[in-house]
């Protein structure tokens, strides 16, 4: 830190200091001179200095503070982060309370204002930002993506379909006045070549306790543009409720048709790193039956399915069946890495994606 107090030198223990410092500069190195030339000193934060301060970035001479702090204001928490790393003015900024309220309230308003208002005094000491960091929450700027694969032995499920002809030549001997005779005979066996299919469960989460969810074998690039409210029916994008206690997920959703197919999942939700909240570990998945007549004036699904058991079907026709197959863990997506994710990738070239 710079120091506000200056200490006057007299030029003679300049000279005898730099005469000392030549003996171990050898040879002389002249470019040592033109370091620090034009380096601006900056003022450390809520120095006293009584001196001018002048600020070499330009936005920040044009731009005054209150204007930037609104654009602060329009960010969301992860551009924050990165705004944060671009000098140090703008690291102090992004720690105002403010903006790490706005985004917490905004998250977890399902709790109340009353409540996370308790909480960040209780547990987090007052600190709206740490208990952004620490809180488990849910990402709501992409897509959670798992992404399946199987070996398919028969015919292949969706477009893959690969023949190979295998030429056989089974030689017989054959014995003619006292000769052998060596006959081959050629045969041609069709061979169906195992299949790898690959597909992905899309889940999308919204602050108001909603979520998208959507099964197909599109990539992420492809999917993320039908993946909001408004999306058409043929794109098979179906919606339901959750509640995120701690770190698990209780959500549960409707499949419409002949027979109403209600689809119960539980969750868990971490992170490769603190704050991240970038993996969810899907720990069962249940399909059971529901009565029509129960889902009429019901805004809330889970309030439905409340002290239900797991084996709890109320259609005879859909039995209730806990499913052991597609659970790998969900990866999540931002929006702006959509078309550059890995998970775009063909299983000809990535066959498996280890999620971390």
């Amino acid at each position: 830190m710079a120091s506000d107090v200056s200490i006057g030198v007299p030029s003679e223990l300049h000279l005898l200091s730099h005469k000392r410092s030549m003996q171990y500069i050898i040879p002389d190195r002249p470019w040592l001179k033109l370091y620090g030339i034009r380096v601006q000193a900056i003022a450390p934060f809520g120095s006293v200095s009584s001196q001018p301060f002048y600020d070499p970035a330009l936005i920040h001479r044009i731009l005054p503070d209150e204007l930037l702090f609104e654009v602060f204001m329009r960010m969301n928490p992860y551009t924050l982060g990165r705004a944060s790393c671009v000098c140090r003015k703008w690291k102090y900024m992004v720690r105002n309370p403010s903006l790490w309220r706005a985004a917490c309230l905004k998250t977890w308003q399902n709790s109340g204002t009353e409540m996370n208002y308790n909480i960040v005094q209780t547990i987090f000491d007052g600190s709206w930002r740490k208990m952004w960091v620490y809180r488990p929450r849910l990402r709501m700027d992409g897509l959670y993506v798992s992404r399946n694969t199987y070996i398919h032995t028969g015919i292949p499920e969706f477009k893959f379909t690969k023949t190979v002809h295998v030429v056989c030549y089974h030689p017989y001997f054959l014995v003619f006045q006292g000769r052998i005779l060596h006959i081959q005979f050629l045969n041609f066996i069709r061979v169906i070549v195992p299949v790898q299919v690959c597909y992905y469960r899309y889940i999308r989460f919204y602050p108001s306790g909603k979520f998208l969810y959507k099964i197909s074998s599109q990539r992420v690039k492809e999917v993320v543009k039908c993946m909001h409210l408004r999306a058409a029916k043929p794109d098979c994008v179906f919606k339901g409720d959750y509640l995120l206690t701690d770190d698990e997920i209780e959500a549960a959703l409707v499949y419409p048709g002949m027979r109403y197919t209600l689809l119960r999942m539980r969750l868990r939700l971490r992170g490769t790193v603190v704050g991240a909240n970038n993996r969810m570990d899907l720990l069962k998945i249940l399909t059971t039956g529901v009565d029509k007549n129960e889902l009429k004036n019901r805004d809330n699904i889970l309030s439905l399915v409340e002290g239900w058991e797991e084996d709890e079907s109320h259609d005879p026709d859909v039995p209730a069946v806990s499913h052991n197959r597609g659970m790998t863990p969900f990866v999540f997506v931002p929006f702006e890495e959509a078309e550059t994710s890995v998970l775009n990738l063909p299983v000809d070239k990535m066959d498996y994606f280890v999620p971390g």
